[in-house]
């Protein structure tokens, strides 16, 4: 079982957004595995499938960003799935747009809803995909440029990463972190 997460805001107001590429790939994630989500118990939405041989749970959490933690661990519980199987897919201002990254740990790096999964699951032992949002933003700006729309040169280069992240992803269900991490970082 793997269970892949992808972190955001819910609303319309946030569609679009910088901090709601996480949302973005699982979307584009639920049409390659034709998994549907649905409202889970309040806290996510959630969709079950299947890859190859291995069983894939996708969550969007509704709980906001910064509050990501609670949602992410009690999938994690309700489904069973080992951390090492658990990937969280998350905005990062430190990588410039139509960039990715895969670690398999680590700091949060000052990402707040990686933050509050990390405290909540009390390990930093965890998979994740960073996507690329950069940081062209004035001093105490950072809260408005990750709740604002990308510029058409952003997101031409972050629709081009999201296609990737998701075929990094498939690498992930085919062969772990490993396999993910050698092939797109």
């Amino acid at each position: 079982m793997a269970l892949i997460a992808g972190l955001g805001n819910p609303g319309v107001e946030y569609k679009g957004t910088r901090h709601n590429v996480g949302f973005e790939l699982i979307d584009i994630l639920s049409e390659k595995l034709t998994i549907t989500l649905k409202p889970g118990n309040g806290l996510f939405f959630f969709g079950k499938g299947q890859f190859k041989s291995k069983k894939v749970t996708l969550i969007k959490p509704v709980t906001f960003m910064n509050r990501s933690g609670k949602a992410v661990s009690r999938a994690i519980a309700e489904t069973e799935t080992p951390l090492s199987d658990c990937l969280i897919c998350y905005d990062d201002i430190n990588l410039e747009p139509g960039k990715i990254r895969i670690r398999p740990s680590g700091t949060a790096g000052g990402h707040n809803g990686l933050t509050d999964i990390l405290n909540q699951l009390q390990t930093r032992e965890i998979p994740r995909l960073r996507i690329g949002i950069g940081n062209d933003f004035p001093r105490g700006r950072q809260s408005d440029y990750v709740l604002s729309p990308f510029t058409p040169e952003q997101r031409k280069l972050v629709d081009e990463a999201l296609e990737v992240a998701s075929e990094a992803i498939l690498a992930f269900l085919r062969g772990g972190i490993d396999l993910a991490m050698n092939k797109f970082n």
